[in-house]
């Protein structure tokens, strides 16, 4: 009786769960080599003051015991049982009337296993429940995965899986209104990304060819705020139950068919504002009534909704992608949670400023500045459809868009967009320019100094304001400081040189890839790894994307550093790893995932995984300082732009790494 009513107690706290989740218990789980082929599974559950778990040997008609389960692989074999090293306490537990051994603040578990081959991976899972004195949490399954590589007797490893290191990602401890608070402002920032930005002229100048019906064009804003919320709350749900897995937004973000979608439409709308045609909808959807009429232009709201989702992707990927990887192991609640609250911050500025034409439009003699605005924006728009060709040209490794003809591009638009606002330009549908305001002067300023910031560009300038927008420096034909660099290097060694890293061998995919700032490192896990285990140096990986902005925000303003880059080329070996990148990989490099079971191909799916797996996150750029087993010595790091904590971080890795050896 005693125990039913304990069941019926904690099926009551389950349903309340949603006013704050009780979950006081964080996992690590490591190995230790005992001698020749002989290992110890190491479990260690750190458990919050005032609660505790239950033992592995409780009786009859008690709580749930603690357990674990092992899946079955060719690699070892189990020696024996899982065996508590923490000795329990056994206490009076009112609930069942008896006493039960727990386990308060520490516990460790061990099971020991006999290697098969030299190298293998542990999987399975520990069922457990923890309780205080007021409540109880229902029985749950934490999944592990211990990658065991033969190495010194004695040495303690970290497995792939180590909450304590992994990045800051939002947990069900924090509660759920915290983390849609955390999600909310997640979603503001979002809005001031550099590929995010952007979009919101666009917006205007979409709804600026609205009805002239003002209620109509405040629905029309309103639906469009409300599919970006729909789209992104739906997103966690949809990956959670296809099982499309935590790269789901990644793959659509640097696919070549949206992005292709997306530069026509780009050029279509920007085509459309400078006069040669307009939009309309087909006539087969517009009919004598309103409503057909009216339904066209809700369906376009959506549809630019969509096309902001979408195009944000390669810029909110760190907090997508964290929500994501929750939503890829099961957990739907709080991912879909998340999504809202980063879909509505998201979603209310694009909003807020679709609603603007609607209120211009009204405005009395408006005559044709109204026009102006929309060349311009073409302008703008047509400049930024070249993203979409970049990250298919980076993504796929084609070689076609460089950093020169991207530049080039841009400096021609904005130098036309300049003589447009002089008058010295005239479209059909513009007005007459008697003379030159305050404001276009000042705008015309602007945009020529902007294309006289662009030149140096085209001779090697880094152009860090600009560095998340465009190609890579390593794609531009014309560096003047490589040059110069190249030719001093036939005089005589340079200071420059002499700091650079030596590497042990030909990197892999050496071929495809390039090391920004003149660095030298690898773009494959394990040959890093060993070249850095050769020169008794910490291993620093770089995971990025062809399509991040942010990585290349990072290496622009960071990296650029001149102590920032000693320290990398002196104490470090680095390992890029791409995770967009779609070149298919031999099959014998092919891995099956265990993260979603599915298989692995290309350079890009087996470096996401590698990043989910170990550390818990798709966050683009991550940067994990790790010893020769890949095992992370210090927190990793994500975007952060400050150049002293970077720089910090830096030598706590290397001091933390020389602790270890």
């Amino acid at each position: 009786m005693r125990q039913l009513l304990f069941y019926i107690s904690l099926l009551l706290f389950t349903l309340n769960v949603s006013a704050q989740i009780y979950d006081p218990v964080t996992w690590d789980f490591r190995y230790e080599k005992k001698g020749e082929k002989q290992y110890e599974l190491i479990f260690t559950a750190a458990i919050d003051v005032n609660s505790h778990i239950y033992s592995m040997d409780i009786p009859d008609g008690g709580p749930i015991p603690t357990t674990f389960k092992f899946d079955t692989v060719p690699g070892f074999k189990l020696d024996g049982k899982a065996f508590e090293v923490t000795m329990p306490v056994e206490l009076m537990d009112e609930a069942f009337g008896f006493k039960i051994k727990t386990f308060s603040t520490k516990a460790e578990f061990r099971q020991k296993i006999k290697a098969n081959e030299s190298s293998f991976t542990v999987t399975g899972s520990v069922n457990f429940m923890a309780c205080n004195n007021a409540t109880c949490s229902p029985p749950k399954d934490v999944d592990f995965s211990i990658k065991v590589i033969d190495n010194a007797p004695g040495t303690v490893i970290k497995s792939a899986v180590n909450p304590i290191n992994a990045p800051s990602v939002p947990n069900s401890d924090r509660g759920l209104l915290k983390f849609f608070l955390i999600s909310l402002l997640a979603g503001f920032a979002g809005v001031l990304t550099p590929c995010v930005f952007p979009m919101i002229p666009m917006t205007v100048a979409f709804f600026s060819q609205g009805s002239d019906n003002r209620a109509k064009s405040i629905i029309k804003a309103l639906i469009f705020g409300i599919s970006i919320v729909l789209i992104y709350s739906s997103l966690g749900i949809i990956v959670s139950l296809t099982s499309a897995g935590a790269g789901f937004a990644n793959a659509l973000s640097t696919h070549w068919i949206p992005n292709t979608l997306f530069f026509a439409l780009f050029v279509i709308f920007a085509t459309s504002f400078f006069g040669a045609f307009e939009i309309i909808l087909p006539s087969k959807w517009s009919t004598s009534t309103d409503s057909k009429v009216d339904k066209g232009g809700m369906l376009a709201a959506f549809f630019m909704g969509l096309t902001t989702v979408i195009v944000s992707f390669s810029c909110t990927g760190p907090i997508v992608g964290a929500l994501l990887v929750e939503a890829a192991s099961g957990d739907v609640l709080r991912p879909t949670i998340g999504m809202i609250g980063f879909g509505v911050a998201f979603a209310l500025p694009f909003t807020v400023f679709a609603l603007f034409p609607s209120i211009m439009s009204r405005i009395p003699k408006s005559g044709g500045w109204l026009n102006s605005i929309k060349v311009v924006l073409g302008f703008i728009m047509l400049a930024f459809s070249m993203k979409f060709l970049m990250t298919i040209d980076s993504v796929y490794s084609l070689g076609i868009l460089s950093r020169d003809l991207f530049l080039a591009i841009w400096i021609v638009l904005f130098t036309l967009l300049g003589f447009y606002l002089m008058g010295k330009i005239k479209f059909s549908h513009d007005s007459d320019l008697p003379f030159i305001g305050t404001f276009r002067l000042f705008l015309i300023i602007a945009v020529f100094s902007f294309v006289l910031y662009l030149i140096p560009g085209l001779f090697g300038s880094p152009l860090k304001g600009l560095s998340s927008f465009l190609p890579s420096q390593s794609t531009t034909e014309l560096n003047i400081p490589k040059l110069i660099s190249e030719n001093s290097s036939n005089q005589g060694p340079s200071v420059q040189q002499a700091n650079t890293s030596v590497l042990c061998s030909e990197p892999k995919h050496g071929d495809i890839f390039d090391m920004p700032l003149g660095l030298k490192g690898y773009f494959d896990y394990k040959q890093g790894l060993a070249c850095a285990k050769e020169q008794g140096k910490p291993v620093l990986l770089d995971f990025k994307g062809h399509a991040c902005a942010n990585c290349k925000l990072m290496e622009a303003r960071v990296w650029s550093d001149p102590e920032v880059l000693r320290r990398l080329k002196n104490n470090f070996v680095i390992v890029s790893l791409y995770v967009d990148d779609r070149v298919q990989l031999a099959e014998n490099e092919w891995i099956m995932s265990a993260i979603d079971g599915k298989q692995k191909k290309t350079i890009g799916k087996v470096n996401e995984d590698l990043e989910i797996s170990k550390f818990k996150t798709n966050a683009l750029p991550l940067y994990v300082i790790t010893d020769h087993d890949g095992s992370p010595v210090n927190k990793p790091m994500p975007t952060n732009l400050n150049v002293e904590e970077y720089k910090k971080w830096l030598d706590e890795g290397v001091e933390a790494f020389k602790k270890q050896r």
